[in-house]
């Protein structure tokens, strides 16, 4: 656990640190690996629907876990921590979440702040992005960029951090959009198994780092008929906590800077503070059972 907090700082610091690396994060590979997988098929094989899927996530994620369990115990574990590293930073993002935000904010005119939102979005953003809409931006990117990577990371190393990153990639990236359509429906449930956990811890820290009444409010709210397999609790927590900072922020700022800003971005900016909070917040818990362990 402390090699794998440790890892995930070394991440974020190598994001900002030396944000060229950035460009390092591409799964041009898994595109191709994807395609050529469908080509060895016929239109009515197995291959187009899950038996395909299972091969294209599965033999990557195996080769990984083989060398995962081949590096745990040589030199003391130095180099699977630094396997490790690579592969969680090679998986997380692939975009610096805070750094798009700073783009949406700093953007000197319309034309700018809508490249930079669609770089936020990962799509062509609506003609009218509201408050709420960068809020659940910002929420949306945290999970997939950030706490979903971190989790399974957290729960089964290189691993876990490359299964979660390639069926994220499969399931929602615009480059897979020509997967078989039952292969692209499958992987979009199995992100959605993964996300679902991520985004509850999500939730729990951002009651303990926002309004928590709000937070509870809102996440019970879209329970009321059920449980159910999706993540927009997340996004009605976010909007019902930021709203609430919005309104606190009206009156704790100098009149000046709250003219200056737009409601939108008065918005933005305020969920990716509480993004910081919550992140500091899980690698906080992190540290203390690290803490716990050496006692």
């Amino acid at each position: 656990m402390s090699a794998a907090l440790t890892a995930v700082i070394l991440v974020l610091l190598a994001g900002h640190v030396l944000p060229s690396l950035v460009a390092l994060r591409r799964f041009d590979w898994l595109l191709a690996w994807r395609r050529y997988i469908e080509g060895t098929a016929t239109p009515e094989s197995a291959m187009n629907g899950r038996l395909g899927l299972a091969l294209t996530i599965g033999l990557p994620v195996l080769l990984i876990a083989l060398l995962q369990l081949a590096l745990r115990q040589s030199l003391w574990g130095v180099p699977a921590f630094v396997f490790a590293t690579l592969i969680a930073f090679w998986c997380w993002g692939p975009r610096d979440l805070d750094l798009d935000v700073d783009a949406v904010v700093d953007a000197s005119d319309g034309e700018a702040r809508r490249a930079a939102t669609a770089h936020l979005l990962n799509a062509e953003p609506p003609v009218d992005m509201d408050g709420h809409a960068y809020v659940e931006a910002v929420f949306k990117g945290a999970l997939r960029r950030w706490f979903g990577p971190l989790l399974w990371f957290l729960l089964l190393g290189p691993t876990g951090v490359l299964a979660y990153r390639m069926i994220a990639q499969l399931g929602a990236d615009v480059a897979h959009a020509d997967a078989p359509p039952a292969q692209r429906e499958d992987a979009r449930w199995m992100l959605a198994v993964l996300d679902w956990p991520a985004a509850q811890l999500m939730t729990f820290a951002l009651a303990l780092a926002a309004n928590f009444d709000a937070v509870f409010s809102a996440w019970r709210e879209w329970h009321a008929d059920g449980m159910r397999l999706d993540t927009g609790f997340l996004a009605a927590a976010a909007r019902a906590s930021v709203d609430i900072e919005v309104a606190q922020d009206d009156t704790d700022l100098p009149e000046a800077e709250v003219a200056a800003s737009t409601p939108a971005l008065l918005e933005l900016r305020d969920a990716m503070s509480l993004v910081w909070r919550m992140l500091l917040l899980w690698l906080a818990v992190v540290a203390i059972f690290v803490i716990a362990r050496w006692l």
